[in-house]
């Protein structure tokens, strides 16, 4: 299936979503092709909710998400084969090694065998997994389990990557690693969107920022154009960031 090249690799319009209370409020969000977007917000403002949506695990009670120009609610699963999402909990099966893990996901794509297998040698390798890709997971670190997580998320090759705090609990090397794999797909034409409570994280490997509150994208731009929007010169994406959470709130 083609898509339109000039299709954003994501366009979220009024998604709205609540539980006991509104979670998503009216969310717009558009997201360009191959580049690297870094969604922030506080606890609670909606940013996991957000992606849960975007990724297909949790229906919106209104709005509408374009992938690649993919309708991703009337057709998820054209969506799914052109997106990854990897949580902040990986989630993968002890009993398998990494690399049984690689070959039973490609196999639920329906990728052929010889590039299921070019392509679990590439992810093992790029993620430092050499070492221990015939070992079973179950005695595997956070960190190995979240490289191996992230492994299977891109052994169909998607075109958008999700990652909800995909470096929580990370080792300095692991965190490294990860940082290198996911620009060297940016540096491909992939497009990354990734929240994270490191904020020197966002501010080095962004391209540009989402900032949310309220279950609203409350700005939207290069920390450059932050800084103007919260009236904070040379300041850090930290100090930014703060600035324009605590206007929203004195707003509200």
């Amino acid at each position: 299936m083609s898509h339109p090249r000039s299709a954003a690799a994501l366009d979220i319009r009024g998604l709205a979503k609540s539980f006991s209370r509104p979670a998503v409020d009216g969310l717009d969000l558009t997201v360009r092709p191959g580049e690297f977007y870094s969604l922030l917000g506080p606890n609670g403002a909606g940013k996991t909710t957000t992606l849960r949506m975007v990724a297909g695990l949790l229906r919106p009670d209104a709005g509408s998400i374009s992938i690649f120009g993919v309708d991703a609610l009337a057709d998820p699963v054209a969506a799914k084969r052109i997106m990854a999402w990897v949580s902040d909990e990986p989630m993968i099966y002890d009993k398998l090694t990494p690399y049984e893990y690689l070959e039973f996901v490609a196999g639920l794509w329906g990728i052929d065998a010889a590039t299921a297998q070019r392509r679990a040698d590439d992810l093992i390798g790029w993620l430092g997994l050499g070492p221990h890709a015939h070992e079973r997971c179950e005695g595997f670190s956070k960190g190995m389990r979240q490289k191996v997580a992230l492994a299977g998320a891109l052994v169909h090759d998607p075109r958008l990557i999700i990652l909800d705090e995909p470096l929580t609990g990370l080792d300095a090397g692991s965190a490294r690693q990860v940082k290198t794999v996911l620009r060297e797909r940016v540096a491909n034409g992939d497009t990354v969107i990734m929240t994270t409570h490191i904020l020197e994280v966002a501010e080095r490997m962004a391209d540009r920022i989402g900032v949310i509150a309220g279950g609203r994208l409350i700005a939207q731009g290069t920390l450059a154009e932050l800084r103007i929007k919260a009236g904070r010169g040379d300041d850090s994406l930290e100090d930014t960031f703060l600035a324009l959470v605590a206007d929203e709130a004195q707003a509200a």
